[in-house]
Parts: structure tokens; C-alpha cells; sequence
């Protein structure tokens, strides 16, 4: 089965699983992906990562991080430049996610980014997703 939309895809799996308070979910692997996997772990809204290889294909395990009181630290995920409609946004118009407390996650020439990091770098692209 293909997927016309794969980063939809692991937003919705990583957003079901944490709802249900899973502990850790696998989603078929690419390097957007692990790209978006990285800046989640960095930012500090999951507990880690691994890429596993197995019978010729790959995944991604993401170990899903909760407070000590059970709960989740994900709020939500939303995914915002879809197949059918890309968002681009120049470098004046990157989106601040709840003022700052939110993550947006940028697609730019150089690279996968947070907002606060394209703007730092004064680049805009196109803007993948937000959590908060």
C-alpha cells in the first residue's frame, strides 16, 4: 500500500499512540522523517530514537516521553503544507506556534529546521508541521 501523504501518516500514528500512552511506535523509516524524528528528541518531545533495519526494510522506533505524573507531553500535531496544497512561508512570516511554546518545523534550503532556527538563519521554506 502507498501512502500519498507519509509525513501525515507518522504524525497521525506518533499522535494515536500517544493518546493511548503507548510507550514506543515504529514508522517506516525515510530521512525526512528522521529528520523531523531528530528535531522532535532535540526540542524534548520524545525521550529518544533508533533506526532498525530488518528483512530489507527500515523503520524508525520512536520511544514516546510522558511527565511524571503520566501526562503526555505531545499536546498535538498538526500537519500543515499537504500534497494537494503546499505552504511556503518567507523568512518575515515564519509561524510562532502558542507564542513561542510550540514548535514549527520548516523545510529550507538548508535543511529541516525548527522556526526559531530558520529565523535565526534567515531562511523560510515550507512549513511541514507544528507541535506543541
Amino acid at each position: 500500500m502507498s501512502l500519498s501523504d507519509p509525513i501525515a501518516n507518522m504524525l497521525t500514528v506518533i499522535r494515536n499512540a500517544n493518546t493511548v500512552k503507548m510507550e514506543r511506535v515504529d514508522i517506516p523509516a525515510s530521512k525526512l522523517k528522521m529528520e523531523i524524528i531528530k528535531i522532535f528528541k532535540n526540542e524534548g518531545y520524545v525521550k529518544n530514537f533508533k533506526l532498525i533495519d530488518e528483512n530489507k526494510k527500515s523503520y524508525i522506533r520512536v520511544y514516546l516521553k510522558y511527565t511524571q505524573s503520566g501526562k503526555c507531553i505531545i499536546h498535538n500535531l498538526k500537519r500543515v503544507s499537504k500534497p494537494g496544497l503546499r505552504v511556503y512561508k518567507k523568512k518575515d512570516e515564519l509561524p510562532r506556534i502558542f507564542n513561542g511554546f510550540g514548535t514549527s518545523i520548516i523545510s529550507t534550503s538548508q535543511g529541516v529546521l525548527t522556526d526559531k532556527k530558520a529565523r535565526e538563519k534567515s531562511v523560510g521554506g515550507e512549513v511541514l508541521c507544528y507541535i506543541w
